[in-house]
């Protein structure tokens, strides 16, 4: 039953609140779990818009609107408020100086938004109310207000955390060549991840995060398929893909690089042909089969594999594709897909070195004109409610001691929004079949794309997991923008036993 708010009143002498405060604080907090909500809007009939912190609060102290009665419409991504006989929804409260508001909001979501990882003010509200904040740096961290697309890995016993295009406070243009932090595991005291992420950042002299992969030709560069590996030492090094871009669809060079502990930057170990079939990318993850540890990458399934070695790794004639086309295909063709199938018709998908992969668009079209089967694919998630196919942009995988099988994280492009639509898939084995997926996240002409699980942050056997992801409107055709929360890094707990998640089973 919604209790729609609790008004709890506090004196002057309050120890979390300043004597004197202006401000009239409003935590709107998640009603199955009591804790506060970031990113909901409360917006004042006149069209004033409060954003709330990483805690859920708003401070209030509108001059005009203090002391008497004031009505918030309330609306947040995948939560809801209920509504009046108008169908509005939202409340009046009394906005009073010292004093405070609690609120409860109906979570839609399966995934529980917990905080705002990334940027400045992340605790804004809190801070002027005098809340206590988990974090070291509540308001600004290394002059970082927004940065792109996480990538993590557990190196030398820190968590090493590496995100793209970054921006600053002093100036437009920021990081462009990968930006970069450590933090400490909970286990060695660092914060539990319900709690938050404490980041040290690889900073230069002036303040702002450095370059962590230095080039003097043009055009940002963006890393992907990031891992460790032992080299030929036995030295842990972590190792990644790296594209040179000119624009957003448009690679100038890539190649693969690995990181150098004593200058805290990645040197490039040789470049790759453009056009190579088969390379490092995605999130990846080490599975063990037969007695052969492979480094599996997801694009956007689990269809790209090299084992755990350190000249495997370098040479890209050891790479193998799941692919159903034929052995040495080194690229799609619509017009002659090159399906690779017995002589009784029977389609072959296999791991095949030096041949091309298909992507979730060119299966569907092969399916559309009848080139394959739905039956033929162990590649297509579809809704687990609807059966309507989801089309994956990216996400990722690991194997989960709870569940006892891979989960996928994944993104859906075009869904109810372009980028926004987050879902959960299992399979027994890579190769799946991955036949259904439930959502557990959605968004409202907005983004949360390139999400990521932290399989370092598990909880409870695995029960509980976190992934995180870049909210922002960059293609989502909306021209309103989160202040503070946009194009930054949202992190998401997730119960998996929750029985809704049993969708992804059948």
């Amino acid at each position: 039953m919604w209790r729609w708010i609790t008004l709890a009143l506090l004196t002057l002498a309050s120890p979390t609140l300043a004597a004197g405060s202006n401000y009239f604080g409003i935590q709107v907090v998640d009603e199955a779990t009591g804790r506060g909500v970031p990113l909901v809007e409360l917006r004042t009939t006149n069209e004033i818009s409060y954003l709330s912190d990483s805690a859920g609060w708003v401070a209030f102290d509108e001059p005009g609107l203090m002391d008497r009665p004031v009505w918030f419409t309330i609306t947040s991504h995948g939560y809801e408020y209920p509504a009046d006989g108008f169908g509005f929804r939202g409340l009046k409260l009394t906005p009073k100086a010292g004093e405070t508001a609690t609120v409860e909001i109906k979570r839609v979501n399966i995934a529980e938004r917990l905080y705002r990882a990334t940027g400045g003010g992340i605790y804004r509200d809190s801070i002027l109310l005098s809340k206590p904040v988990p974090i070291a740096h509540p308001l600004l961290n290394a002059d970082l207000l927004g940065c792109d697309s996480v990538l993590s890995t557990v190196h030398n016993g820190k968590v090493y955390w590496f995100w793209g295009d970054t921006n600053r406070v002093a100036y437009p243009l920021g990081n462009f060549r990968t930006t970069s932090a450590t933090s400490l595991l909970p286990k060695d005291k660092g914060l539990l991840p319900s709690v938050g992420v404490d980041y040290t950042y690889f900073v230069s002299e002036d303040g702002f995060p450095k370059q962590m992969i230095p080039m003097t030709e043009p055009g940002p560069v963006w890393l992907s398929g990031l891992c460790t590996i032992k080299d030929d030492t036995g030295t842990e090094r972590i190792v990644a893909h790296y594209s040179r871009m000119k624009d957003l669809g448009t690679r100038l060079e890539r190649g693969l690089a690995a990181y150098d502990d004593a200058t805290n930057e990645f040197k490039v170990l040789h470049t790759i042909d453009l056009e190579a079939p088969l390379a490092p990318d995605g999130h990846p993850t080490k599975v063990t089969i037969g007695g052969t540890t492979w480094i599996c990458f997801n694009v956007p399934y689990p269809n790209i594999r090299v084992r755990d070695d350190w000249k495997a790794f370098g040479d890209l004639t050891q790479y193998e594709g799941f692919t159903p086309l034929k052995s040495g295909t080194a690229k799609f063709d619509a017009s002659k897909p090159q399906l690779d199938r017995d002589a009784s018709g029977k389609l072959n998908w296999s791991w095949k070195p030096a041949t091309a992969i298909v992507s979730s668009k060119e299966i569907e079209a092969m399916i559309s004109s009848g080139v394959l089967k739905p039956d033929e694919v162990p590649f297509r998630l579809t809704d687990a409610a609807t059966g309507t196919v989801i089309t994956l942009h990216g996400g990722s995988f690991y194997w989960n001691a709870y569940r006892k099988k891979y989960v996928m994280i994944g993104l859906e492009v075009m869904g109810t929004s372009v980028l926004g639509e987050v879902w959960y898939a299992e399979a027994e084995a890579l190769e799946g079949p991955w036949r259904k997926a439930v959502k557990i996240v959605t968004h409202e002409q907005h983004d949360l794309y390139n999400p990521k699980q932290h399989p370092f942050f598990d909880e409870d056997g695995g029960r509980v997991i976190y992934l995180e992801g870049t909210f922002t409107n960059g293609f989502s055709g909306s021209k309103l923008k989160a202040p503070r929360y946009d194009y930054n890094q949202m992190m998401y707990q997730l119960d998996l036993s929750d029985p809704r998640l049993d969708g992804a089973k059948k």
